[in-house]
């Protein structure tokens, strides 16, 4: 049986040092922080992620159709990596949204004090 470790790490011998250490950090993170991680804070994100990977993959309801998709690991890889920049961008932006609101809060309940 071969190891799966090696089949990974085979696949990103190719690549640079620095996506080196990024998979070791990865690798190195606990199942509960990797599954906080891949789960999106509020149904508005999980609902653009999942109409972008739609987008990607055509949308022809499943229900008339039978949809199979066959693709090689490089365009696999490059659709997954589409898909967790989309995720990391629609994250990083919620925090920021709520980062600012916050500061509006704040603001708005120093003026009420300041009255």
């Amino acid at each position: 049986m071969s190891n799966p470790s090696n089949r990974v790490s085979d696949f990103f011998n190719g690549e640079s040092q620095s996506a080196n250490l990024l998979w070791q950090y990865v690798s190195s993170l606990s199942p509960e922080t990797l599954s906080q991680l891949s789960k999106p804070a509020s149904p508005e994100v999980l609902g653009v992620i999942e109409r972008n990977i739609i987008g990607l993959l055509g949308s022809l309801p499943p229900e008339h159709f039978n949809i199979n998709i066959n693709t090689n690991r490089e365009s696999l890889g490059k659709l997954l990596a589409s898909a967790m920049i989309s995720g990391y961008f629609l994250r990083n932006a919620e925090q920021r949204m709520n980062f600012e609101t916050a500061l509006q809060d704040i603001e708005l309940n120093q003026q009420k004090n300041d009255l």
